[in-house]
């Protein structure tokens, strides 16, 4: 098929390097010309296992190309993917301003008939305002052209997007014609060889789908995390509570490991968005509300451990960090717990030095040079000369630590561990004093620096 996607972040790039890489031919157009003249030289301004190798051998097979052009991306396919940002207005809600910018175009450039797909996060009743802004431009053009528009959400994470779109779980499309049903099969024919993966539902079940999938393993991360900061209290280790209700089947082990809450691109923004959604309909989604306001508490404990461990004086104090994207494998920083600890202990007076094996290039964009920032080679700079250690990223490279080393290298001897990457016992052996998130004694108020 010749399948067009508006849109080369994330989402826009990782779609149309899959698809291409089955035997489809894609055409990706961006506004952004200088991204566009980085990925026709294979450049790939993100970072996602596997993405550069996949644009560089779709690109040489002559069956993935970019473009600027509206007007070309529009012409290329009959499929036209939406894939463009829906970042989130300051109530909360979705900003559909781009969504209906690409629809604006495929009415102001289609000739013959298009099927529209929805790829981006959208609230539920936006393919009926991408409908009506194309009817609007057709008719303003004096022309009538059939087109079609249906809901293709995304369950990609970061960190295994690749993996996670070539063996998907379930491939939803919201559509009632017969016709998007064969066409979309027939898209998505090279992953439902062995297995039938395609589910079709009402357009409006399909965008509530996304948002409420995202919705829900939000919420396991903030339950865990509730429950974590209770075991704190109770003397409970979270860790042995969590393999206690993950063995459930009923439960499972998926998404309920306590740490410093959750970031990134989605969780984030959907949660609040569908509460956005409720509250125009009139419903107060009371858990989804809860859900957030338990993440934006999360996020401040790595803060308060530090502030405890130093009795509440951190001012001219440098606390080492060791991981800085919001979760692994990516260099995305959107609203990633680190953020939160840093801008926190610059306020207090502190000094950070940080490091991450891949997101160094996303924090200097965002803080650029600062001297209360310093931007390590490895982990070891990072923690030379620190007063403490704080784990923010579960990264591979920190689950080994020799834990003698760290206590002589550290000018205090206080590690803060926001992912529970650690036995307590052998960190505390080591002579360290170890806070972790809902692990017992780690939280004893009377760990403190003498």
């Amino acid at each position: 098929m010749r399948i067009t996607i508006f849109g080369s972040g994330y989402v826009g790039l990782v779609t149309a390097c899959c698809l291409a890489d089955v035997g489809h031919h894609v055409m990706c157009m961006d506004v952004d010309t200088d991204k566009i003249a980085r990925l026709r030289l294979g450049e790939v301004p993100i970072y996602e296992p596997g993405l550069a190798e996949l644009v560089r051998h779709n690109l040489v097979a002559g069956r993935l190309h970019f473009t600027t052009q509206a007007a070309e991306a529009v012409a290329f396919g009959t499929l036209q993917f939406i894939a463009v940002g829906t970042p989130p207005d300051e109530d909360g809600s979705a900003d559909l301003q781009y969504v209906l910018a690409v629809a604006e175009s495929i009415g102001r450039n289609m000739d013959d008939f298009k099927v529209i797909v929805n790829k981006s996060t959208v609230p539920v009743g936006t393919a009926e305002k991408v409908r009506a802004r194309v009817a609007e431009v057709l008719a303003e053009r004096g022309v009538e052209i059939p087109f079609e528009v249906c809901s293709n959400p995304e369950f990609l994470k970061e960190g295994s997007a690749i993996e996670d779109f070539n063996h998907a779980a379930r491939i939803i499309v919201g559509t009632e014609s017969e016709r998007v049903r064969s066409l979309m099969r027939e898209c998505y024919a090279p992953y439902i060889r062995l297995q039938e993966k395609l589910v079709f539902m009402g357009v409006r079940s399909a965008e509530l789908t996304k948002y409420a999938a995202n919705a829900m393993l939000a919420t396991k991360i903030s339950f865990i995390n509730e429950v974590a900061n209770l075991a704190e209290r109770l003397g409970a280790d979270v860790e042995e509570v969590r393999r206690g209700i993950g063995s459930d089947p009923r439960i499972g082990y998926h998404f309920i490991y306590p740490g410093c809450g959750y970031g990134g691109s989605c969780f984030p923004k959907d949660v609040r968005a569908l509460a956005h959604t409720a509250s125009e309909v009139g419903y107060q989604a009371e858990l989804l509300d809860a859900v957030a306001a338990v993440n934006r508490r999360q996020k401040q404990t790595l803060f308060e451990k530090l502030a405890l461990a130093f009795d509440g004086d951190l001012a001219d104090k440098t606390i080492a960090i060791w991981g800085l994207s919001f979760k692994p494998n990516t260099d995305d920083m959107r609203e990633a717990p680190s953020r939160d600890l840093m801008e926190s202990l610059w306020q207090a007076g502190a000094r950070v030095n940080v490091f991450d094996p891949k997101a160094m290039g996303e924090c200097r964009r965002l803080y650029g040079r600062r001297p209360e920032l310093l931007l390590a080679e490895d982990r070891e700079q990072a923690v030379a000369g620190a007063d403490a250690l704080v784990i923010c990223t579960e990264w591979k490279e920190f689950r080994a630590v020799d834990f003698h080393w760290l206590r002589q290298t550290l000018r205090s001897p206080v590690v803060v561990d926001g992912r529970n990457l650690y036995d307590p016992a052998l960190v505390r052996d080591a002579g360290l004093l170890y806070f972790a998130v809902g692990r017992g004694m780690s939280l004893c108020r009377d760990e403190k620096v003498k």
